[in-house]
C-alpha cells in the first residue's frame, strides 16, 4: 500500500442528459440526471483506494449543505478528507451536459481562490498528484520532487507544473505546443521531467521523453460517459508506477482503468473497475520507488 496525496478539485456534478449533440444557436431538450460526486479528487482517488492505497485529498468546499454532502460521500468512499478546507459561502454545482454519444460539455462558475498551506513532510508520502489551480501548487511540487513521485496534469494555461510525469490529452494540447513536444513539456515541468504522456482516446497514448516516444494502444470500450476518464487514467498510471511496472506496463494498466471509466454512467469510476481490482488484489505486491 502506498501513501498518495492528491491536490485536486472536489465537485458536485449536476447531470443534464441532452437529446442530441450541442450546436451553436440550437434548442435542446434535457433530462435531469441528478447530482453525483465528481471532480479530479474523487475521480482519481476512488480507483487508488480500491487498489489498496491510502489516499488523502487536498481541496476546498463551501460551508453549506453541498459541501457537507461532498465530504460525507468522499470520506465514506475511503478517501482521507482531513486536509480539505472549508471556505465561507456556497459550493456551486458543476453542470455537465451529456450528449447521446457520450460527449460532455462542462459549465461552471469561476472558482474562488484556493491557497495551499505550507507543504507537508514529504517523507510520509510516496506520490503527489496535482490537478488544481491552487496557489502554492508549484512550491509543493518543487519541495516534493526529491522525496516522492510527482505526477501532474497539464494546466489549461501555461503555468508551471514541476513533476516527474506530466499528463494531458490531445484535445487539451491542441494548438499550444510549437516545435518538439518534449521541449514544450520540459518548459512546463522543468528538468525533473521523465515522461510527457499525451492521451488520445481510442487512438491510445504516447509517452515522450529524452529517449524517444513510446506508444501504447487504448483498450476497446463502448463509450457511455467520458467524464473523469483522464483522472482515472492518471490514477491507473500512478498505481502502475508505484507497483514497480515499467512505463509501458503502467500506461497499459492506465488504459484499462480509463476504459472502465468511459463505460461507466457516473463521473467517478464505476463498479466494474472495483471488481477488476478486487480480482487482481492477490496477484500484485506494491513496490514504492522514491522520487
Amino acid at each position: 500500500m502506498a501513501n498518495i496525496l492528491l491536490v485536486a478539485n472536489l465537485n458536485c456534478d449536476r447531470i443534464l442528459l441532452l437529446d442530441k449533440p450541442l450546436a451553436s444557436g440550437g434548442r435542446f431538450h434535457y433530462r435531469d440526471g441528478g447530482q453525483r460526486l465528481g471532480g479530479g479528487g474523487a475521480n482519481t482517488g476512488l480507483g487508488l483506494v480500491w487498489a489498496g492505497h491510502r489516499v488523502a485529498l487536498v481541496s476546498q468546499v463551501g460551508r453549506d449543505d453541498i459541501g457537507d454532502w461532498l465530504l460525507a460521500e468522499t470520506s465514506t468512499a475511503g478517501i482521507d478528507c482531513h486536509l480539505i478546507q472549508r471556505r465561507p459561502g456556497n459550493t456551486c454545482e458543476m453542470l455537465l451536459m451529456m450528449t447521446p454519444n457520450g460527449d460532455r460539455t462542462i459549465i461552471r462558475p469561476q472558482r474562488p481562490v484556493f491557497e495551499l498551506p505550507a507543504p507537508p513532510n514529504w517523507r510520509r508520502w510516496d506520490a503527489l498528484y496535482i490537478n488544481s489551480s491552487a496557489e502554492g501548487a508549484v512550491s509543493w511540487a518543487k519541495t516534493a520532487l526529491e522525496q516522492c513521485l510527482v505526477v501532474s496534469q497539464l494546466a489549461k494555461d501555461e503555468r508551471q507544473r514541476p513533476c516527474h510525469v506530466l499528463i494531458t490529452s490531445s484535445s487539451d494540447l491542441a494548438g499550444r505546443a510549437e516545435g518538439e513536444l518534449w521541449d514544450y513539456a520540459r518548459s512546463i515541468a522543468g528538468d525533473s521531467l521523465r515522461h510527457f504522456i499525451v492521451t488520445d482516446g481510442a487512438k491510445g497514448a504516447k509517452a515522450y521523453s529524452a529517449d524517444g516516444v513510446i506508444k501504447v494502444a487504448a483498450q476497446p470500450a463502448e463509450v457511455v460517459d467520458t467524464t473523469g476518464a483522464g483522472d482515472v487514467y492518471a490514477a491507473g498510471l500512478i498505481h502502475g508506477l508505484l507497483s514497480g511496472m515499467t512505463l509501458a506496463q503502467a500506461m497499459k494498466e492506465a488504459a484499462i482503468w480509463g476504459a472502465f471509466a468511459v463505460q461507466s454512467e457516473s463521473s467517478t469510476p464505476g463498479d466494474a473497475l472495483k471488481t477488476y481490482l478486487d480480482e487482481k488484489d492477490a496477484c500484485h505486491t506494491t513496490v514504492i520507488p522514491k522520487g
